[in-house]
């Protein structure tokens, strides 16, 4: 029994440093916030996790399944007061995939609140147009773009722009923001990646009156990501983050 232990191990091991070299740089993965982070409350070293949302295709072959769990933690509070605002500092360091522990890097492109999750998951069809399934519904995502789940299209501007599931699921290639804020392939990876909700363009924070990201962990300190807000950084668990795979230094 303890052999067989040892063996099932050690290949557990195997496999988590052969996935953990089939995330390239560049990877985006959709994912949404398990833990509620509060300037007020949050303490450095705490705990942090989120759900992986979609499939996220690294090869032909390989994938994150959804219902991955990325994990990291508080670097630093800064909390409110009545002269000055508040910050976060996070960082997560690991995905966690039927058991085991991939090191990973990523920098924060997109950050939208618990209520532009829902609502991005609302049919805009009018009631008697719904269909009779929710193949049949018409979604905009976060940062704008139309989703037709009937014909699989998402688009902006009238423009296609990416590909979506009957169930909603959207791929696209990312489109770099007209400020240079976000960019659009990085590291060679020009494949399409996984968004969820987020638009193709989608960039900075969606659904926070005073949050912004200051810093989003793809320059030094790579891998830090920073919340800043006039007021109390606050972000719900149910939130949703578009983070993309970066090489650290």
């Amino acid at each position: 029994m303890r052999g067989f232990k040892v063996l099932a191990s050690s290949l557990l091991l195997i496999a988590s440093g052969l996935l953990a070299q089939e995330i390239p740089a560049g990877t985006v993965i959709p994912v949404m916030l398990q833990t509620t982070l509060d300037a007020r409350k949050a303490r450095v070293g705490q705990k942090i996790e989120a759900k992986v949302m979609q499939d996220v295709p690294l090869s032909s072959q390989t994938r994150i399944r959804a219902g991955a769990k990325l994990v990291g933690q508080v670097v630093e509070v800064t909390r409110p007061s009545a002269t000055s605002g508040s910050r976060i500092v996070m960082s997560f360091d690991h995905l966690i995939i039927r058991g085991a522990e991939i090191p990973v890097t990523t920098s924060l492109r997109s950050v939208a609140s618990m209520m532009e999750v829902f609502e991005a998951q609302l049919p805009t069809n009018a009631i008697d147009d719904y269909g009779t399934t929710t193949a049949d519904w018409v979604t905009v995502q976060i940062g704008g773009a139309a989703v037709y789940r009937g014909n699989g299209t998402v688009t902006t501007d009238g423009q296609v722009v990416g590909k979506s599931t009957a169930a909603g699921d959207v791929t696209a290639k990312l489109i770099a923001s007209w400020d240079g804020a976000c960019r659009g392939a990085v590291a060679d990876n020009d494949r399409e990646q996984a968004l969820w909700l987020f638009s193709p363009s989608a960039c900075g924070a969606y659904g926070f009156e005073n949050m912004k990201i200051a810093h989003a962990g793809r320059r030094n300190p790579i891998g830090q990501i920073i919340l800043e807000s006039d007021k109390n950084v606050r972000l719900l668990a149910g939130s949703g983050l578009l983070l993309r795979v970066t090489t650290p230094e």
